[in-house]
């Protein structure tokens, strides 16, 4: 069997740049797959700017920021699978793929990071009655039919969720010449980034319906139209509040999953609030060997995150490489008050890295709070917070001097005020 030392599933923004990473570490022998016919995943459909603010410093459009990482990932003579689906992973890292030139092939490596991104939540996930005609859409593909292949996936539209790929396709169809007549969104506030909101809706005048879920869709072999109910605080439709749209088309925006069923085979547990792998502070699964980034791992709202967090990931497989498991038993990092996640979920005392940084995302919309760091009743940070949205992935820094022989797991919070 084939010997590799480094397998990287995935070669969208994540997979690029964690092989990127690993070549600059030294591991010369990388090797990426990637379902597509070419490398760069979502990043493709993304024409719209506003990719690489961090990353490069300048507003890139989606082809333009995977262009920047293929070109790295060619300078550095990156081997890069194209038109190959993986099929199995194994505890032991032996991954199997197929594609028309090799057919089905197994190979060894002695790592592998998972950076197979996430899917959109289809309309059988959401309860939406009534009959099944043409012009459902997920946000996703009616942005691939536009942007990729060039059709107008419709003329009168309504986009259930405001989730970012919703909010960006209710621009585009405007610019488009489509009438977008609405945006539901079940919870009380927007799941999109405010600079999309206000891009996307509030520029073009487009309704936002906080509170309200699509419930029907109506049509034989057209959608005609929708019923739209406001909720209460429970997500249980109020009587008479019913509304109708006469509309073409529907799409969905109503959240991304992590695709981890190569995880799941590998035996890797999953968090249930991210959906994504635990992970701890080099990006390492619970499965010796097998690391996980990038919206795998957790759903993000900037790319420049996913390549940085793959970078990151990278980095520890490299040293994993070269040096093993880090030393010691690890400790937990914990969600507390107002936290729903924490990404990585534990350290190593014994053996931390330099510096840490834990994402996570508050659970309520909060106009001020304070990040609390602490290890039992110890706190170790406090810092002053404004403006927290679940929509915007936040940080806590945490350096070596801050992680050392601690006895107890660390805590991340948010106190309101």
């Amino acid at each position: 069997m084939k010997r590799v030392q480094a397998i990287i599933i995935g070669g969208g923004s994540a997979g690029l740049s964690a092989a990127v990473t690993l070549k600059k570490n030294g591991i010369s022998d990388v090797l990426v797959i990637e379902k597509d016919e070419e490398p760069g995943g979502i990043l493709e459909q993304c024409i719209h700017n506003g990719f690489g603010l961090q990353t490069f410093k300048e507003q890139l459009s989606g082809p333009a920021y995977a262009e920047r990482f293929l070109r790295m990932a060619e300078e550095e003579n990156v081997k890069i699978l194209c038109n190959t689906t993986v099929t199995k992973l194994t505890p032991d890292k032996i991954v199997e793929y197929v594609n028309a030139e090799e057919g089905v092939v197994q190979v060894q490596a002695d790592a592998v990071i998972l950076a197979v991104g996430c899917y959109e939540r289809p309309r059988g996930g959401i309860n939406i009655n009534g009959t099944r005609p043409a012009g459902v859409y997920t946000a996703g593909q009616a942005q691939r039919y536009l942007n990729i292949d060039g059709y107008l996936v419709g003329k009168r539209v309504f986009i259930l969720g405001s989730g970012d790929i919703g909010l960006i396709m209710a621009r585009r169809m405007t610019l488009e010449g489509a009438k977008v007549v609405g945006v539901a969104e079940i919870m009380p506030y927007s799941n999109g980034l405010p600079r999309n909101m206000k891009q996307c809706l509030e520029d073009f005048d487009i309704p936002l319906y906080l509170s309200h879920t699509v419930t029907k869709v109506f049509g034989k072999d057209r959608l005609e139209k929708i019923e739209v109910v406001a909720v209460d605080e429970n997500k249980n439709p109020i009587a008479d509040s019913e509304q109708y749209f006469d509309v073409d088309t529907l799409l969905l925006s109503c959240g991304l999953i992590p695709e981890n069923h190569l995880a799941e085979q590998a035996g890797v547990r999953l968090d249930p609030s991210t959906k994504g792998p635990f992970v701890d502070d080099r990006y390492m699964t619970e499965a010796e060997g097998i690391f996980a980034c990038g919206n795998g791992l957790h759903v993000h709202d900037l790319v420049d995150y996913v390549s940085l967090q793959a970078a990151r990931a990278a980095e520890g497989a490299a040293s994993y490489l070269k040096n093993g498991k880090p030393q010691g038993e690890p400790r937990r990092i914990v969600s507390g008050n107002q936290v729903s996640y924490c990404v990585p979920s534990k350290f190593y005392p014994a053996d931390p890295v330099e510096k840490l940084t834990v994402y996570f995302r508050v659970r309520t919309p909060m106009d001020s709070g304070t990040l609390v760091i602490r290890c039992g009743d110890q706190v170790i940070r406090k810092v002053k917070k404004r403006k927290l949205l679940p929509s915007v992935m936040e940080e806590a820094v945490l350096l070596r001097k801050d992680m050392t022989d601690l006895k107890d797991d660390l805590t991340i919070e948010i106190v309101e005020g």
